[in-house]
C-alpha cells in the first residue's frame, strides 16, 4: 500500500474514519514505541505503521493514515512490542462464534474492525417513561431464547428478543433491562506455568507437609453472564443472527422497543481499574449511537458525580446501588436506586422467616422526590422466583466449586420436598406464594422488576449463581410456558390494575395525614381496629388504605385511570386474621361500599367482577394471603 501518514487531531479516542483516511488516537507515552498493525481481511497479511514520537499530546498518541480503504482491514495496536486490542474498538473481530474453543487455541485471533453501516433511525425518540409508569423486565440475551424451540435460527440473539416484544408488551412490561451486550471474553483463559529456562519444578515427597499448587487447565467454565472487563464500544457479535451486522440488529431491537413505547436499559460492569474517561466516553457512545434509554451501572470506584452531572446523560436513566450524596441538578429526575433492600423483608415474610411487618411496609411505601427505587424479589443473582419456594438449599455443584459459591442465606423454603414434585398440596402452596410475591411487587410504590422467566415458573434447578451455566440450567425453560398461562394471566391483570390505579404508584412520598381536609389521610394503616396501626414488634398482619380523595394529585392525563379507595390487607400468619375496615366517606351521589377485587388464597385470585363484602366492618384473610379491596359506589 502507498500509505501517507500525518499527525492526528487527538479529538476522539479510537479509530475515526473520514473518506479514505483513518485517524487512530490512543494512550501511549512519548517514550513508548507505538505502532498500528493493519491486517488484511482477504490475505491476513500485516502492514505495520510506526507512530512517530512527536505525534504526542500528553499521554495520547494520534496518527492519521491516508490511502487505505478501512473496510478492507482490521487493526490492533502494538506498544513496546506488546499487541493490544483498541479499548475504543467499535467492532471486535474474532468472537463471532459464541463459546469457540478452537479460537482459544490460537494466538492473536481477536482484533478491531471498522464500523460501516447505513441505519435510519427515522423519527425514533426515547419514551422517557415516568417512574410511576415503569414495569421492568431483566433478561440475558442469549439465555432468553436458547431454550425456546420455536426461536429457530434466531436462538440466543437480539432478533429473538425483538420477536418477543409483542409478548412482553401484552404482559405489561415497559422497560427491558439487558445483561451485558457489549463485547466480552466468554471463554476461559488457559492457565500456563511460566516458560523460563530456570523454572524449578517441585518433585513431591511423602514427607512434604505443603503440596504444590495445581493449576487446572481443564477448567472450562464459561463467562456466561459477561461481568468482568469488556470492550465497551462494541456490540457482542455472537448475540446476532449475522455477527457481522450485530450493530444493526441491536439498533433494530431498540428502535422496535421505542416504536412500542418501551425502553431499553443496559447493564454495564466496570472493574475498579477502569479509566474514568473511558467510562464517560462509553456511556455517551451508547446514548448517541444506539439511543439507549438508561444504564444499570455496576463496578467499583465509579465516577458517579461526573456521570450524574453530565449534560449528555441528563435525560438518560441511571440505576446504581447508591449515589452517595450526589444530587441531580437537572429538572428531569433520572436517578434510580437499584439494590436488594426490598428483597430481604419480602422473602422473610413469604417464607416464614423471623421478620415483622414494619420493615416490609417501609419498603412498600418507599418513595422519594428525587429518586426512584427498583423493587425485586428475584433477579439473576440468586434463586429464581420458582426456586425460592422449591429449594431449602442452593445446588451449585455444576459450577465446579464444591457448592461453595453463591449466597448461602437465601431465605428460601421447599415446603416439604426439595425440588420439583407432583404432590398437589405442595404445588398449591408454592403457587399461592408466587401469587403473593406478584401482589407484593405490584402494590409497592417503587418500580417492580420481573426476572425473565419468573412469570412462567422458570427454574435453575436450585442453582443460585448460574454465572457459568451456558446450558439448560442458565437458559429459560420455555417448555412450561403453556401450562402456566393462568399464572401469567394473574400477573398480567395485576400489572394492568397497577397502571390504572395511580394511587399505588404516586411519585411523591405519602404524608400520612389529611392535609387536604378530605376526611381521611392519603395513606393510613389499620389492624384489628380501624385507624390504629399496631405496628408492634413481631406483628405479621396489617391493612393499608389509600384514599381515593387524593387521586387527583397523581391521576394521569388519560381516561384509563380509575378513582376509588384502595385497601390492601396483608396476613403473614399461619392462621386467619380479621382486619377492621375503615368506614368509607359517603359520596355526594351514592353510598360507597367495600368490594373484594383480589385474593391470593382464592382459586380465582383476580375477580373479573368485584364481590360486595357482606361485612363492611371487617375483612377476614386466610392464612398467608393478601387481599385487595376497592371502595366505590355500587351504581
Amino acid at each position: 500500500m502507498n500509505l501517507v501518514v500525518k499527525e492526528g487531531n487527538y479529538l476522539t479516542l479510537g479509530a475515526t474514519v473520514a473518506k479514505n483516511q483513518v485517524t487512530f488516537t490512543f494512550e501511549g507515552e512519548k517514550e513508548d514505541l507505538c505502532r498500528i498493525v493493519l491486517i488484511s481481511k482477504e490475505t491476513q497479511e500485516r502492514e505495520v505503521v510506526e507512530v512517530p514520537a512527536e505525534y504526542c499530546l500528553g499521554a495520547l498518541r494520534s496518527i492519521t493514515i491516508s490511502g487505505m480503504n478501512p473496510q478492507n482491514y482490521n487493526y490492533i495496536y502494538e506498544i513496546n512490542g506488546v499487541e493490544s486490542l483498541d479499548p475504543y474498538a467499535k467492532v471486535v473481530v474474532g468472537r463471532e462464534i459464541w463459546g469457540d474453543a478452537e479460537r482459544m487455541k490460537k494466538r492473536n485471533t481477536v482484533s478491531a474492525g471498522f464500523l460501516a453501516e447505513n441505519f435510519s433511525w427515522g423519527e425514533d425518540k426515547c419514551p422517557e417513561l415516568s417512574k410511576s409508569e415503569m414495569i421492568m423486565y431483566k433478561l440475558h440475551v442469549r439465555g432468553f431464547s436458547m431454550g425456546n424451540k420455536t426461536a429457530g435460527k434466531t436462538k440466543g440473539t437480539f432478533t429473538a428478543v425483538k420477536n418477543k416484544i409483542p409478548y412482553l408488551k401484552e404482559l405489561g412490561v415497559t422497560t427491558v433491562e439487558l445483561m451485558p451486550v457489549y463485547e466480552f471474553e466468554e471463554m476461559p483463559v488457559q492457565k500456563e506455568l511460566p516458560q523460563v529456562p530456570d523454572y524449578v519444578k517441585w518433585d513431591t515427597e511423602k514427607a512434604d507437609m505443603i503440596q504444590p499448587v495445581v493449576l487446572d487447565n481443564n477448567d472450562k467454565k464459561i463467562n456466561y453472564w459477561g461481568y468482568g472487563p469488556g470492550n465497551y464500544f462494541a456490540v457482542k457479535a455472537s448475540y446476532a443472527v449475522e455477527p457481522q451486522k450485530a450493530s444493526v440488529e441491536f439498533k433494530k431491537l431498540i428502535k422496535t422497543l421505542h416504536e412500542n413505547g418501551m425502553e431499553c436499559v443496559l447493564e454495564i460492569f466496570f472493574p475498579e481499574e477502569t479509566n474514568h474517561n473511558l467510562i464517560m466516553d462509553a456511556l455517551h457512545y451508547w446514548v448517541r449511537e444506539y439511543h439507549v434509554d438508561g444504564f444499570h451501572i455496576l463496578g467499583g470506584r465509579l465516577p458517579m458525580t461526573s456521570i450524574v452531572q453530565d449534560a449528555i446523560l441528563s435525560r438518560t436513566k441511571l440505576f446504581a446501588e447508591d449515589f452517595y450524596g450526589v444530587s441531580n441538578p437537572r429538572k428531569y429526575k433520572n436517578l434510580y436506586i437499584y439494590k436488594a433492600e426490598y428483597q430481604y423483608p419480602a422473602r422473610q415474610l413469604l417464607n416464614h422467616y423471623d421478620c415483622d411487618i414494619r420493615e416490609f411496609i417501609n419498603q412498600q411505601k418507599k418513595q422519594s422526590e428525587e429518586l426512584g427505587f427498583v423493587n425485586y424479589i428475584a433477579t439473576n443473582n440468586g434463586f429464581t422466583l420458582a426456586d425460592l419456594f422449591m429449594y431449602n438449599d442452593k445446588h451449585n455443584e455444576a459450577n465446579g466449586e464444591n457448592n461453595c459459591d453463591g449466597p448461602d442465606y437465601n431465605l428460601s423454603t421447599n415446603y416439604g420436598i426439595e425440588g420439583p414434585t407432583k404432590k398437589k398440596y405442595v404445588c398449591e402452596i408454592r403457587k399461592q406464594r408466587t401469587y403473593m410475591a406478584y401482589m407484593m411487587l405490584m402494590f409497592a410504590q417503587g418500580i417492580p422488576l420481573i426476572q425473565a422467566g419468573d412469570e412462567f415458573g422458570n427454574t435453575q434447578e436450585g442453582n443460585n449463581n448460574a454465572y457459568c451455566q451456558d446450558n439448560e440450567i442458565g437458559w429459560l425453560n420455555w417448555s412450561g410456558f403453556a401450562r402456566t398461562a393462568a399464572d401469567r394471566e394473574v400477573l398480567k391483570q395485576l400489572i394492568a390494575f397497577r397502571k390504572t390505579h395511580s394511587l399505588l404508584t404516586k411519585e411523591q412520598p405519602y404524608k400520612f395525614n389529611d392535609y387536604r381536609a378530605t376526611g381521611a389521610p392519603d395513606l393510613s394503616f389499620h389492624g384489628e381496629y380501624a385507624w390504629i396501626s399496631q405496628l408492634d414488634p413481631g406483628r405479621k398482619s396489617l391493612g393499608m388504605l389509600y384514599s381515593g380523595a387524593y387521586a387527583s394529585e397523581v391521576k394521569k392525563g388519560d381516561d384509563t385511570q380509575v378513582v376509588c379507595d384502595l385497601y390492601v390487607g396483608y396476613n403473614f400468619y399461619s392462621e386467619e386474621v380479621s382486619l377492621a375496615l375503615p368506614k368509607l366517606a359517603t359520596g355526594k351521589k351514592a353510598k360507597k361500599d367495600w368490594y373484594l377485587k383480589m385474593d391470593s388464597a382464592s382459586a380465582e385470585v383476580v375477580y373479573e367482577k368485584e364481590e360486595l363484602l357482606e361485612d363492611q366492618q371487617y375483612v377476614t384473610l386466610a392464612p398467608y394471603s393478601i387481599c385487595l379491596l376497592v371502595g366505590k359506589s355500587g351504581k
